[in-house]
């Protein structure tokens, strides 16, 4: 009986390794789509991916949480796809309708996920939220605090540390110590105040240690 129970197990979690390797697959090769469709949000994607396994790391994530948090983090610019090129790669300041536009990615994304079901639905609905803001501010659904998934919290952080030390065509990016003290000043109103607290521990130890910021094998 006990040798029949081992053996149901091991298949259990044979399956369970499968399911995970599949997904690992799948958002990998959405992760290609979103680079092939636009170079800059691919990289800058696999750069939150880096920053965001330091902070889940940080803040002790446990390994369901760390996997939402490396496929969320992958998969957070997906919905862009579906946004018109010539907005996307528009060098000035867009139009209130045109961030209008952008603003509905998050939806997009989760609506394409969904698609693909099973843990990647899961991870859609923390796409949804990550452009939510820590003061009730953000959009699509206007949640504040906890309300907020922590996972979509830490990718918001992380996405918007990347984001400002990023040369794109139309603006030298911020140096990371500038980036860290915007960081700092916006903690509580737009980040979770724990989150920059463990993103700028992460950025101090990468700054002396590169690996530590290593992308997930």
């Amino acid at each position: 009986l006990l040798a029949y129970f081992a053996r149901e197990r091991k298949t259990r979690i044979d399956h369970a390794l499968e399911l995970s390797h599949a997904y690992r697959g799948t958002a990998l090769l959405l992760g290609d789509v979103v680079e092939a469709d636009d170079e800059y949000t691919g990289l800058h994607s696999h750069d939150v991916v880096s920053l965001v396994l330091g902070v889940a790391d940080r803040l002790g994530l446990d390994p369901k949480a760390r996997r939402e948090a490396e496929f969320t983090a992958l998969l957070h610019d997906v919905g862009k796809v579906k946004i018109p090129k010539e907005i996307i790669n528009k060098p000035g300041a867009l139009t209130p309708e045109e961030r209008a536009i952008i603003n509905t990615h998050t939806i997009e994304g989760e609506l394409m996920l969904e698609k693909v079901g099973g843990l990647l639905g899961d991870v859609g609905r923390l796409v949804r939220s990550c452009h939510e803001r820590w003061d009730g501010g953000g959009y699509p659904d206007g949640l504040a605090g906890e309300e907020i998934p922590l996972v979509a919290r830490i990718v918001c952080a992380c996405d918007a540390f990347s984001a400002m030390t990023t040369n794109r065509s139309y603006r030298q990016g911020l140096s990371q110590e500038d980036a860290l003290e915007e960081l700092r000043r916006c903690a509580g109103t737009q980040f979770d105040p724990r989150v920059v607290e463990a993103l700028i521990e992460v950025s101090d130890l990468a700054g002396r240690r590169p690996e530590l910021l290593a992308p997930a094998a």
